[in-house]
């Protein structure tokens, strides 16, 4: 679909009665002319545009009051396509879904070896890009969009990649250039942040008014969601969570600041610290550490109650920060999740100042390894269905 299509469909209105049916389907156009306070007019009208579009369809006929049976609707999720993009740190990794989420297809992963450039790194998402439309036959009609989650730092209103610290670059002009090539809308967010919106979009926290997402893994990030919009901050640098000092005195973390949360919990700080800690010649990873742990080593297992303890005091913070209904924890150290979330949950019930905080709620996320690709697609669905 291209750009200029893609704007037609996105009409204040449109985007009111579209997501009304998205979150309560099927639903039928009386009731969404009640819940939204349109007239029945204009939603009708609205509706007839986007089943012309393909987008809505009527269902079943719903119970009636008494008179004639309503006509429910419902979003057609086959009708167009997204792509969504996980760009960096070591990989680029590309799927294409429906307008649910549901994944179609999905890429061989594009591992990123350093030394880099700016041209080649757009080469490589403009290659996957091509090849991932040509997997759907070129039906480049059905596609509404492709979404970008960048790591590192990222200008969200022109869509470049400010700083992308582990593959050395700077200012790469990811939606310039994507939708010059394409001619689709694209869409550029950091990946901590693209999390959080895709855990809001499809991990099951449509229910809370206030969330934050945070991704432990190679980094440490977090992406905040209010009344189902990300924030960003003054200089979109909100959610950078691994940067929060919690020892003045302690490991210099790769942005060259001592005592960064990043540099005792992310995967590289965990192997480090248990070298380190038992004085061991090679590092283990984490996944080697869990075993370990698993198997009943007793220094395995107090190591990663002491990595929940340390993840509990920086949430705590974030909770007297933010003060969000739910954090949804997610990354590859989450994957440790039976013996580092419990002594979270107590550490935060054992600093937070008040009842109410010490019952934060804390999950892991339910959508793994795939929580990036689908926060990338969901920086396109939040485009559509909202206005």
């Amino acid at each position: 679909m291209e750009r200029g299509s893609f704007q037609l469909m996105k009409s204040v209105n449109k985007s009111i009665v579209l997501n009304k049916i998205r979150t309560a389907e099927p639903i039928s156009r009386a009731q969404i002319a009640k819940d939204t306070k349109l007239t029945p007019p204009t939603v009708s009208s609205i509706v007839r545009e986007l089943m012309k579009e393909g987008i809505v369809t009527e269902s079943d006929l719903g119970e009636s009051s008494g008179g004639r049976k309503p006509k429910m609707l419902q979003i057609n999720g086959d009708a167009f396509y997204v792509i969504g993009i996980d760009a960096g740190p070591g990989s680029v990794d590309c799927v294409l879904t429906d307008l649910s989420g549901n994944i179609l297809k999905r890429s061989e992963s594009y591992t990123l070896t350093k030394p880099l450039t700016n041209d080649k790194f757009l080469s490589i998402l403009i290659e996957m890009v091509e090849a991932m439309i040509r997997s759907t036959g070129g039906d480049h009609g059905k596609i509404i969009g492709i979404g970008v989650a960048m790591h590192g730092v990222v200008d969200v209103h022109t869509g470049m990649s400010l700083v992308a610290p582990n593959l050395d670059l700077r200012n790469i002009p990811i939606k310039e250039t994507l939708e010059e090539h394409f001619d689709l809308t694209v869409q550029v967010e950091n990946d901590a942040r693209a999390i959080a919106l895709g855990e809001s979009w499809f991990g099951g926290n449509g229910d809370v008014d206030s969330m934050v997402a945070v991704n432990i893994g190679s980094g440490v990030g977090a992406g905040f969601v209010i009344d189902g919009n990300l924030y960003h901050g003054a200089q979109d640098i909100a959610g950078e969570f691994g940067h929060m000092s919690i020892d003045l005195h302690g490991e210099i973390c790769e942005c060259g600041n001592p005592g960064c949360l990043q540099a005792y919990v992310s995967g590289h700080a965990i192997a480090e610290r248990y070298k380190k800690q038992f004085q061991l010649e090679d590092a283990l990873n984490g996944e080697e550490i869990y075993k370990l742990a698993k198997s009943g080593d007793a220094e395995a297992l107090q190591f990663l109650q002491e990595t929940g303890e340390i993840i509990g005091i920086g949430l705590t913070n974030l909770i007297h920060i933010v003060n969000p209904s739910r954090i949804v924890l997610g990354g590859g150290v989450m994957k440790s999740q039976e013996f580092i979330v419990p002594v979270i949950a107590k550490t935060i019930e054992q600093r937070a100042l008040t009842t109410e905080a010490k019952k934060t709620e804390v999950t892991v996320s339910r959508l793994g390894d795939d929580a990036t690709l689908l926060g990338a697609v969901s920086l396109l669905l939040v485009e559509l269905f909202q206005k």
